[in-house]
């Protein structure tokens, strides 16, 4: 909405983050606004810590951990061992609390209300993926994947992998396609910029 204001051109993006993600958004304006599904295609990379111990029903921190087993118990191995189980491609059952829809309503809106959710696993592949433990309950990791992958999900399914639970702590969307976050600006650069150059001179 910002960039729109700023640009008065018609604006789109090519890609939702949840609500607690950082990282890369691209957005196009006026003519490239056609190409928002060629960027969306686009392979994703993300860093991130998942939580070892606990679950909750969002899979990240939007919702309260419920405790389910002591990650002090699972060595090492056992955790690379599971990161490299989830390399390939595979089919991966999307969060209750999305905002994919159904009958025209995102599905959020029924998981929040405690309405049964039932969603259809999806494919996806993982091109990368790699972990490093800093602490017994505390994952660092860092991900290569297909669009329509959720890494909220990743985090839920290596939890039940492993038999303690896992959520997602933290995220951050790092590349699409060839475009990087270091690349990037954020909305005070943009605005800035194009108080240099004025509205007319944006293409996009």
């Amino acid at each position: 909405n910002r960039i729109h204001h700023l640009t008065g051109a018609r604006t789109g993006h090519a890609g939702t983050l949840d609500p607690l993600a950082t990282g890369l958004l691209i957005c196009c304006t006026g003519g490239l606004t056609k190409s928002i599904q060629t960027f969306q295609s686009m392979v994703k990379e993300y860093t991130g810590t998942m939580v070892l111990g606990a679950y909750t029903p969002t899979y990240d921190l939007e919702s309260h951990p419920i405790p389910r087993g002591d990650p002090h118990l699972i060595p090492d191995e056992k955790v690379q061992e599971a990161l490299q189980d989830f390399l390939g491609p595979r089919l991966q059952v999307p969060p209750a609390h999305s905002a994919i829809k159904q009958q025209g309503k995102p599905v959020y809106r029924l998981a929040r209300k405690g309405k049964e959710v039932i969603l259809t696993p999806r494919p996806i592949r993982i091109l990368e993926l790699e972990g490093q433990r800093v602490r017994p309950d505390l994952l660092e990791f860092r991900v290569v994947c297909t669009t329509g992958t959720y890494i909220r999900s990743l985090a839920h399914d290596l939890g039940c992998w492993l038999g303690c639970g896992a959520y997602l702590g933290s995220l951050c969307r790092t590349r699409i396609g060839e475009y990087t976050l270091d690349q990037a600006q954020t909305l005070e650069q943009f605005e800035s910029s194009l108080g240099k150059t004025g509205p007319e001179d944006q293409k996009g």
